[in-house]
Formats: structure tokens, sequence, C-alpha cells
């Protein structure tokens, strides 16, 4: 693979990200997949996905899981909902999550990918430690596997993420790195963030957002906009990936309606912009 393949954000099932026809009509040749529903989860869906981006030339980098139940609709929906830290859900998400690395086996993936959810803040609570221990789990079931885990940024600050990864203590657990996150979440500075981050930043989303009003950010979402017109900074952006030694997959995720024009105008636009960049920084 060369180095900084455009990819997109697709998925086998689920209705999220964008659709495969639209990737395949842009000729992107990576994707990270959203993991299909329980049911579809089989080695036939597998096999026929694969045979789908083999035919589209399409090469699957990453498997990412999501769960029933999770809610994006307000913060404070998403602190109550969303990945492995709401602890009346954690057990069988967690095992759930294993399920998701074993269908990214058949499709012959090494790299499973989650919002793993607001990390509480006190280092010595029972919610904490308990978090710590699930994730530890998961990590050596996947393993297993011959696979690895990136947690997708945004959600908490870069030095609560750092230390969060520190406290687990394993060596097959990464970073996917989105810009956008930490300001939709209000979380902090993405390039600043990315600089701290970078020795664990494995994959990445290209996605743009700008912030919430002064005051309201954290509390507020801020709002995802289209490549090239939030405040990343997309230039500035690539040019930090390249310092901190970043090679692979500029995966776009735009997440708009399943409007199959609105699709391929965003993302189309998205591929040329990072084509453009790409061109001008490597």
């Amino acid at each position: 693979m060369s180095q900084w393949p455009i990819g997109v954000f697709t998925s086998v099932d689920a209705g999220l990200g964008v659709r495969l026809d639209v990737v395949e009509e842009l000729k992107v040749p990576t994707v990270q997949i959203h993991a299909p529903h329980q049911e579809t989860r089989t080695e036939q869906t597998a096999k026929d996905f694969l045979q789908k981006c083999k035919n589209a030339g399409i090469e699957v980098t990453c498997v990412f899981g999501g769960f029933e139940g999770e809610s994006y609709a307000s913060i404070s929906e998403t602190v109550k909902t969303v990945g492995l830290v709401p602890q009346e859900t954690r057990a069988a998400r967690a095992q759930e999550m294993k399920e998701i690395a074993d269908f990214a086996k058949l499709l012959g993936v090494q790299t499973v990918a989650l919002h793993i959810g607001f990390v509480p803040e006190d280092r010595n609570g029972d919610d904490y430690k308990g978090l710590l221990e699930v994730t530890r789990d998961l990590l050596d079931y996947i393993k297993k596997n011959g696979q690895q885990l990136n947690l997708e940024t945004g959600q908490e600050t870069a030095d609560h993420l750092l230390e969060f990864i520190s406290d687990v203590d394993r060596d097959n657990l990464f970073i996917n790195f989105d810009p956008a996150n930490m300001i939709l979440y209000g979380t902090g500075d993405p390039i600043e963030a990315l600089k701290k981050v970078g020795h664990l930043v494995r994959s990445v989303h290209c996605k743009d957002g700008t912030w919430a009003p002064e005051g309201e950010r954290g509390a507020a979402w801020g709002c995802e906009v289209a490549l090239g017109q939030g405040d990343v900074g997309m230039e500035t952006y690539l040019r930090t990936l390249k310092e901190i030694g970043y090679t692979g997959p500029l995966t776009i995720e735009r997440e708009i309606p399943e409007d199959r024009d609105q699709q391929k105008a965003d993302v189309g636009g998205a591929v040329s912009l990072l084509e453009e960049l790409r061109s001008k920084i490597l």
C-alpha cells in the first residue's frame, strides 16, 4: 500500500457511513467498515463482502464496533449510552466486541476499533477500574486473533486518553485519531492533541467540524461539516500527520443521511481535497 491511500468509512449493512457503490464509483482504494448487525455477522456475509471489495479493488483496513442503544442525540446522552463505559451494558458489549473481532478476522482485518465512551475521570474509582479490567480482557482476547484495538478520539482530552491507555498496559491498544471529534465534543485543539498522542496513532479519520459557541463547548455539540469547511485546518492536519510519521490510510468519515447524491458530492469533494494536499505535502 502506498503512503496515505484515500479511504472512506462505510458499512456492511448497518446503514452507517457512505454507501459502498459510492466508494466504488469514486475509485477509493480502502475502507473502514462499521460491523454488521449480529444476525448477519457470519462467515457467508464476510465472504460476500470481501468478494464485493475484491471486485472493486478495495481493501478493508479496520472494523468498527457499535452497539444497540447508543445515542449521540446530545453530549449528555452520549455520556450515558456510548461504548463500554455504561456499567449495565458493559459485559454484554465487551462480549459483542469479541464477536466483532472474530468477524474482522474472517475478513482478514487485523484492526478493530470503537468509541469506548466517556472514560471516568477518577482513576482510583471502581468504575474506572472496572473499565480497565474489561478493556484488558478484550485486548487479551483479540491478541489471540493477531489483532489490535484502536480507540477513537474525542470523548476525552488527549491527556486523559494517554493516562487510560497507560493504565490499561497492553501492547495492542492504539488510537484512531478523529480531529473533528475533538472540536465536536469540545475536548481540545485537534492539532495539539495529535502531537501529544501521535506515537500511538495507527488509523485516522479525515472529518471536519466547527466549534460550539464559546461557553457551550463540552456541553453542546459542535457541528460536523464537509471536509475543508470547518475548523480543523486540513493542510495543518496532514502536515502534522507527516511530522508524527503516520503513513496509513486517510479515511474520510462523513455523517450524512443515506442520500447517494449528497454523499457522492461531499465525499468526492473530500477525495479531491485530500489528493491535492497529499501531492503538495508528500
